[in-house]
């Protein structure tokens, strides 16, 4: 990378793990399989056949699964920082403008099958992805791109519409992942679970009554890459909730439970781990926050969305219902990403009803305010239901509101949100990369993730362009508080929490403190294990 390439030593700290036991051992060799247990959910349906296509899949679950196996040219490294070459050799922005970025392709890379990875595949993986622009997918992260170039045979340029520092770390997402045109189609999403690329691992998913129950990741002898792969099999098995997970831990079936422990399971442990049990915690970049459609009657005055935000009780939530895995989040932003700024408290201060009620009272707005709290049952932790009762309470109690509260499972919910169907929705939000433009430009710019109807001039034609021409991304911090303050006052999203991140694993399994990191993601070749 040139100089040019974004630079972030204070996420760089964030990502790795604060609580970390041993470091990683040398490589297992293959002597026994690794089990690693997940909550995540992977279901084909209707409204998404293909949801492990790299054009489709925008799922913090679904991108962990698509790591493993699809490589793209640059990767975040270990405890974070800037993006490194991964597929390619080497990077870097050719202009002064951050308008036109050259990658070159390590030498001899095959498919896992041995057909060689040439420039033309990664111009098509990405032509694809824009092509297909699935309404519900990662498109956006690469809507920059102009044209994609190739040279020779190892080498692409990509044309940017605009400067883009943060370019570097949109390529080392998934959704740049490079894929075999024979099992990818140039217009259409790969429909069911298979993924195929030239990642670490090859995949087998194990698929009953259309969900995934348990993906095998086999290592891929053919690999050339940055990784360093520690173990030869890993199994993700999938459990329907934090409880079944963990009975399988505990009857020793797994070696390891990520996403998503339960708060009582990591209370427990915090407390008391037991014999041959280690606990690893890492500082949170995920968020939670009731999202709005601002077109709905409900919620189409600002007022009301403003009245919300001076009502809720953050530090409760937290508390009550999530103990030490939380903590209350006031902007967009967490703490521990540059250019945080609790824009909320700074406008809001404290929770109170008068205060709120004098909002509405301005605005003309009768009381009480009827609305339903719609949430996700199964895709966001067993606490979530908890979580939408407390906030049910507090507008409740206010006796500015008349609050109810739905659940819909995942696969019904998100497509319903994204027609527009829910005027107030809890949603979660796990980083892309880690920079302050992914924590707004995902909900503040054009064609954004949630389908929002809401739109700040200021924001799409000037200051999200601005930030993306700064390389030093501490001169921009000046531009993003002022989109932290812009969401404060109008309130198209309302930030709750922001939660850390906790995997339990055994004693003789090493690497977790490397496999799993703040901004949940999952790197199954980090782990090994002793010999047995």
């Amino acid at each position: 990378m040139n100089r040019k390439t974004l630079v972030l030593p204070t996420v760089a700290c964030v990502l790795a793990p604060v609580l970390a036991g041993c470091g990683a051992s040398e490589d297992d060799g293959g002597r026994a399989g690794i089990v690693v247990g997940t909550t995540d959910r992977f279901v084909a349906t209707e409204d998404d056949p293909a949801p492990f296509d790299p054009a489709v899949g925008y799922d913090a679950g679904v991108w962990n699964v698509l790591r493993q196996t699809v490589q793209s040219l640059l990767h975040i490294p270990r405890g974070g920082g800037r993006p490194v070459p991964e597929a390619a050799e080497s990077c870097g922005f050719t202009d002064t403008q951050n308008e036109s970025y050259r990658c070159r392709l390590r030498p001899g890379l095959t498919f896992a099958d041995g057909t060689p990875v040439t420039p033309d595949d990664v111009k098509y993986s990405i032509d694809r992805v824009i092509g297909i622009a699935a309404p519900n997918g990662p498109v956006a992260l690469l809507s920059g791109i102009d044209t994609v170039e190739t040279q020779g045979e190892r080498e692409i340029v990509f044309h940017l519409r605009a400067p883009d520092a943060t370019f570097p770390y949109k390529l080392a997402t998934p959704v740049a992942g490079i894929v075999p045109r024979a099992r990818y189609a140039a217009k259409s999403p790969r429909t069911g679970f298979q993924v195929d690329g030239s990642g670490p691992y090859t995949m087998k998913p194990q698929v009953e009554h259309g969900r995934v129950v348990k993906v095998v990741f086999t290592r891929n002898p053919r690999y050339k890459g940055d990784l360093h792969v520690r173990n030869d099999r890993v199994e993700l098995d999938l459990f329907p909730g934090a409880d079944a997970m963990g009975k399988a831990f505990d009857d020793k079936r797994i070696d390891m439970m990520t996403r998503t422990m339960s708060p009582e399971q990591t209370r427990r442990l915090l407390d008391d781990p037991g014999d041959g049990v280690r606990l690893t915690e890492m500082p949170g970049l995920a968020i939670r926050y009731l999202g709005f459609d601002t077109d709905d009657p409900a919620v189409r005055n600002k007022a009301v969305r403003q009245a919300m935000a001076q009502v809720v009780d953050r530090g409760e939530i937290a508390d009550k219902v999530y103990g030490t895995t939380a903590e209350p989040l006031y902007s967009l932003i967490p703490s521990g990403i540059a250019a945080h700024t609790n824009s909320f408290y700074n406008k809001y201060g404290e929770p109170g009803t008068a205060k709120a009620a004098a909002i509405l009272r301005a605005a003309g707005v009768a009381t009480p305010v009827k609305l339903t709290l719609h949430y996700t049952t199964d895709h966001f932790g067993a606490s979530t239901a908890a979580e939408f009762r407390t906030l049910q309470k507090q507008f409740n109690d206010s006796g500015l509101f008349d609050v109810r509260v739905q659940g819909t499972d995942w696969a019904r919910f998100r497509p319903a949100q994204v027609r527009g169907d829910y005027a107030v929705y809890g949603f979660g939000w796990f980083p892309d990369f880690p920079d302050p433009d992914n924590y707004t430009a995902p909900f503040l710019d054009r064609n954004n993730f949630l389908n929002s109807p809401y739109k700040s001039a200021l924001a799409q034609n000037t200051l999200i362009p601005q930030t993306r021409r700064e390389t030093d991304r501490g001169t921009a911090a000046k531009t993003f508080r002022r989109l932290q303050d812009i969401v404060a006052d109008d309130v198209p999203v309302l930030p709750i929490w922001q939660g850390k991140q906790y995997a339990a694993s055994r004693t003789g399994l090493h690497g977790v403190e490397w496999a799993v990191n703040s901004a949940a993601e999952i790197r199954l070749w980090e782990l090994s294990r002793d010999a047995v």
